[in-house]
């Protein structure tokens, strides 16, 4: 039996009310299952060590997400050929209802995954499908630049102007396409390591907001550079 360190890689669905899960949130859901599956998690070194447990791409607030993904370094105390199907069911049996796993694989321990693109899904109520939204989407994709304001993150507590609070950003890199599909906009996106566009700026760029949805926002299709470090 082999105490060798691997790493998990399980794709899984958020749905449901579990959709209003925060990041950290998220990653505590998975701890704990984890913990009640007897899956022996591999921890950091130090005074404050940490399950080596990961979502490379966090999910916003609220948005359901079909395509997500969970690296988990631990040991492989069984050799078995169903391994990966023996994880999966146990681990799923302690999950809450709106968290599905997809699948589970093994990969090499050094494996790391960085998200490149990712597709998102707004569904809208028939009403607000009309000349106005085509005529923005027509506007979003010929624009070459798409500046917005973004918050900075502010590490001390001195008095900030409401300007020195924001930074304009250019978005316009960030988006791939806009296709109105029925009642549903696709959009996808590019990710790189100076990050990607935010949900709640789509729905800016749009002129939309979350009354005027007929269901969850979703991602999906998520695509990912692997490497070996």
């Amino acid at each position: 039996m082999s105490n060798e360190t691997i790493l998990l890689v399980i794709k899984f669905r958020i749905s449901g009310s579990l959709r209003f899960l925060s990041h950290a949130e998220t990653v505590k859901v998975f701890q704990r299952a984890c913990v009640r599956a007897g899956i022996k998690v591999r921890h950091s070194q130090g005074f404050n060590p940490r399950p080596k447990l990961s979502l490379p791409l966090p999910r916003s607030v609220g948005v359901e997400s079909d395509d997500d993904l969970l690296c988990l370094r631990c040991s492989m105390l069984d050799t078995r050929s169903d391994f990966c199907d023996l994880v999966k069911d146990e681990l799923s049996r302690q999950l809450p209802e709106g968290c599905e796993l997809l699948s589970v694989s093994v990969m090499e321990a050094n494996t790391s995954f960085q998200p490149s693109g990712a597709t998102y899904v707004l569904t809208l109520q028939p009403e607000y499908l009309n000349e106005n939204l085509n005529a923005t989407i027509k506007r979003l994709l010929a624009s070459e630049i798409l500046n917005l304001q973004r918050p900075i993150d502010i590490k001390d507590s001195r008095p900030r102007t409401q300007d020195q609070r924001l930074k304009s950003v250019d978005v316009r890199g960030f988006l791939k396409s806009i296709e109105l599909n029925g009642r549903s906009i696709t959009v996808e996106c590019n990710i790189s390591s100076s990050g990607s566009i935010r949900v709640d700026e789509i729905l800016e760029l749009l002129e939309l907001d979350v009354e005027k949805l007929a269901a969850p926002i979703r991602r999906t299709n998520v695509q990912w550079q692997v490497s070996e470090s």
